[in-house]
């Protein structure tokens, strides 16, 4: 029997974790000719790469001394708790992974308190000690006291750190002592985290993660609990209701460096893929067929978000997309529910809209950029908070929001954030910075971010993570400044937008093509105003003295996805399709939408 360790990497966004697992692996070897790549191997689809953020989680192994270890790559953003809570199942023990200036950070602290509450023992690892100005002893003090705080046990509190920098590729176990190599981090993990129990008897296996292939469909991943899987076997696949099902694994794989590798039998502890099994859910358990025990399912982080989602119906449609029908769209939302858990949809009255549930707008924005990478079109509405009903009242999610800023900016912040019903519970000087955490309902930080960047001139840096429901915190001030629509439809002439700068701010360039009622700027009062950009230059043959200088324009601003979606208002929709982004009006006809506005 493999020795075996099996261990999930903890982190803050953009605290090294991919980096650090990248040279893991080139310390176990997996390179060809152990070339390094430059590329970040596990962050591999575009998305993550662009972003610099994880989304789905990973399995990779390495081989160190005779022994096997099964690296899970988590994501850091609360908005994926849904992949935390499953992958961390797999697990016997977390590197906890801190940057040595900024320290554990909300996110971090998401994903650290879900490991204690399953019993991982941790191993601090401070990254980045090669930066300016790092604190390395005050970071892991802090470490210690967020553990506390999150009652860990004295087992998980007497838990060893390792310093280094994993961009330079050393780690140590005096941050003062530079070494040569990661192998001291890898030491620490054989020593430190336990190997799994080995449990003899009738096999279990939890189904924990999700594969896809467009070979063989759905791949089941998971760690056998108990016993051991053996290929071309009848099991028994227990079901969330309590319903058994009679199924065969008809290939079993385990993890291999970066891929996957066919085996006859898996015994408890490993982490394997199983591939034949039909219609499963995550949190199903494969058991004996004579004498089926099912294993608890895992608990699902529940949707704070909700977007509608319909076809798109502009006077553009169909232009650059390949997917455009209800048919299509909805065909591939059902696909996203087989792996994403933390997702719900609801179909509407009309055959071409549906209601999708989220963990947030990112988790949502995620979903609709993979769509239109993809080549679908579709239009979305603004996102809205879930409201629960407990004893006749009204319970939104609330969140814990951390801003970190310049001090001189901390005021202004503050109150814009008290205004949008936040709560300041603690405040404290960190060099010339301030650290700002509030309580504040998720309506809040829609549109939040943005206002932030502006107010602390792009220096602020901001997260948050789900806390609960509470009771409503009643109305909040929106975006107060009217759109500048389009009257017409035809191409967007320098000329036309030239004469309305001082009406507010545009986001289209000259040359645009719009089209009634598509939404090209922000006003600069309250109330929507229609405006025609399409009128060119009346041309005369006569030269008239100053008629002819050069239009000067401001550049267009340019709206991320994220950033439309929080931007727009209620009777507005942000329409995507692979090549373009715009916002507009979802009644398009002036006419139409001021009889509607008359009958209120």
């Amino acid at each position: 029997m493999q020795d075996i360790r099996n261990i999930a990497i903890i982190a803050h966004v953009d605290h090294g974790k991919t980096t650090l697992v990248d040279k893991m692996l080139m310390a176990g070897h997996l390179f060809r000719d152990n070339q390094p790549t430059e590329d970040l191997i596990l962050d591999n689809n575009d998305l993550e790469r662009e972003r610099g953020i994880t989304i789905l989680s990973k399995n990779v192994s390495i081989q160190y001394k005779n022994t096997k270890i099964n690296i899970i790559d988590t994501p850091g953003h609360a908005d994926f708790g849904g992949e935390v809570e499953r992958v961390l199942n797999m697990a016997d023990g977390c590197l906890l992974l801190v940057d040595a200036f900024e320290g554990p950070m909300p996110q971090t602290r998401f994903v650290l308190q879900k490991a204690i509450e399953i019993g991982l023992k941790p191993i601090l690892v401070v990254n980045k000690v090669d930066k300016p100005n790092c604190r390395p002893e005050e970071v892991q003090e802090e470490v210690f006291d967020l553990m506390y705080s999150l009652n860990a046990s004295e087992d998980q509190l007497d838990f060893h750190t390792i310093y280094g920098s994993a961009k330079q590729g050393w780690m140590s176990d005096d941050w003062n002592k530079p070494s040569d190599s990661i192998q001291p981090l890898l030491d620490a993990i054989l020593k430190y985290i336990p190997a799994p129990k080995r449990l003899e008897g009738t096999p279990q296996m939890l189904i924990t993660s999700l594969d896809y292939s467009n070979y063989v469909g759905r791949i089941a991943v998971g760690r056998v609990h108990r016993g051991t899987l053996e290929s071309g076997k009848d099991y028994a696949l227990c079901k969330r209701d309590g319903s058994i099902v009679k199924t065969r694994i008809k290939e079993l794989d385990v993890f291999e460096g970066l891929g996957r590798t066919k085996v006859e039998k898996v015994s408890s502890g490993d982490i394997c893929a199983l591939i034949g099994i039909e219609s499963f859910d995550i949190g199903d358990t494969i058991t004996d067929l004579e004498n089926p025990e099912p294993l608890d399912p895992i608990a699902i982080d529940e949707p704070t978000m909700s977007m509608l989602f319909t076809i798109n119906n502009s006077p553009f449609y169909g232009q650059d997309g390949k997917y455009v029908t209800s048919r299509h769209i909805y065909e591939r939302l059902l696909r996203e529910l087989d792996k994403n858990l933390a997702m719900r949809l609801e179909e509407t009255d009309s055959s071409d809209s549906w209601i999708v549930y989220g963990r947030g707008v990112l988790h949502l924005s995620i979903l609709i950029e993979t769509m239109r990478r993809e080549g679908y079109e579709l239009q979305v509405g603004q996102p809205k908070v879930i409201i629960k009903q407990i004893d006749g009242e009204g319970y939104e999610p609330v969140e814990q929001l951390t801003i970190n800023v310049p001090e001189e900016y901390a005021s202004k912040i503050i109150d814009v954030i008290t205004r949008r019903k936040g709560e300041m519970t603690s405040m404290e000087n960190k060099g010339d910075r301030m650290h700002i955490e509030f309580i504040i309902p998720s309506r809040g930080i829609i549109g939040l971010n943005n206002i932030v960047l502006t107010l602390s001139a792009g220096e602020a840096i901001m997260a948050h993570r789900f806390l609960e429901f509470q009771p409503w915190k009643g109305p909040i001030e929106k975006r107060l400044n009217g759109s500048i629509i389009a009257g017409e439809s035809g191409n967007a002439y320098a000329y036309a937008l030239d004469k309305l700068q001082d009406r507010g701010r545009f986001f289209i360039e000259p040359q645009t093509e719009v089209y009634a009622g598509q939404v090209v700027g922000e006003h600069s009062k309250e109330g929507d105003l229609v405006v025609n950009v399409t009128k060119s230059k009346k041309l005369t043959n006569m030269r008239a003295s100053g008629s002819d200088d050069k239009v000067q324009l401001p550049p267009p601003v340019i709206f991320s996805l994220e950033e439309a979606l929080e931007y727009i208002k209620e009777d507005e929709y942000v329409e995507v399709t692979p090549k373009a982004m715009r916002i507009r009006k979802i009644i398009l006809d002036e006419t139409e939408r001021k009889r509607l506005a008359k009958k209120g």
